[in-house]
């Protein structure tokens, strides 16, 4: 059962802090990273969250994926509160809760065969399953991702980085989840590689049915995906809207800064 109409994940009063780093700053003294954010995704569309570098955007996607946890608030997932899952039933939940990584360098296993890094979620969530099978599922899943099944017995390192960002992807979608976060896809590749990421990851929500909340710091990329824009500054959500209304009548100043600065936005 989703919660609200056809909210698939609810976020309430979210807030995450940390210690200062400098030492000038007065002892006891904390950075809220998340500041009170409210926030619904829902089933099928992909929102945007979009803002400056250190804004809060990644913090808050890993705390809806309970990577970290909030120091207030609550997240409710199909209608369960995940904060309050126990080990058992967070470890379960992760199937339907998936993410993409910025780095498609860092993020892959360079000691693991492709195809073992494509089966393991499935080695985790589906141990019944023989390994022929595994290895029959990750051969297709990167297939579908436009990488040939040879792939399988290769290692990270002989792919670019739009290829590697695609075993990111097959990886994610191995266990056909509900939600991906995809944190900054896009940013570690050239422009054309990119664009094609992105056309993938809409083939791939049309097909599969998937949400998406895909964070970024690039108006111009989150134009050709989002269907709905939030936008941080400091840890906060100072605007959250349909893609046209946010792009073409901001409500926030920070929102219309941004678009100032990218005037080639239509």
């Amino acid at each position: 059962m989703v919660e609200n109409g056809d909210n698939l994940l609810a976020a309430r009063g979210l807030r995450k802090s940390y210690p200062r780093a400098s030492r000038a700053e007065s002892r006891g003294a904390r950075f809220l990273a998340v500041d009170g954010v409210d926030l619904d995704v829902r089933a099928g569309e992909t929102l945007a969250i979009v803002g400056e570098s250190g804004c809060g955007k990644t913090t808050l996607a890993r705390i809806l994926l309970r990577l970290i946890e909030p120091d207030a608030g609550e997240i409710r997932f199909g209608g369960r509160d995940l904060l309050k899952l126990s080990a058992s039933e967070l470890r379960a939940a992760r199937r339907d809760l998936q993410m993409v990584f910025q780095d498609p360098f860092a993020s892959l296993n360079p000691r693991m065969r492709v195809g073992a890094i494509v089966e393991e979620p499935l080695a985790i969530h589906e141990p019944a399953l023989r390994a022929v099978q595994r290895g029959e599922r990750a051969a297709a899943m990167l297939e579908r991702v436009g990488l040939d099944r040879s792939a399988t017995q290769r290692f990270p390192h002989e792919f670019s980085g739009g290829q590697r960002q695609r075993i990111g992807i097959a990886r994610a979608l191995i266990l056909r989840p509900r939600l991906i976060v995809a944190d900054e896809p896009v940013s570690a590749l050239d422009v054309s590689v990119g664009a094609q990421v992105l056309l993938l990851l809409q083939e791939l929500q049309r097909e599969f049915g998937l949400t998406y909340l895909f964070i970024s710091h690039s108006l111009p990329v989150v134009a050709q995906i989002a269907s709905r824009i939030g936008v941080m500054r400091q840890g906060k959500l100072v605007e959250l809207g349909e893609t046209q209304q946010v792009l073409a009548r901001p409500r926030a100043a920070y929102t219309q800064a941004l678009l100032a600065a990218v005037p080639q936005i239509a």
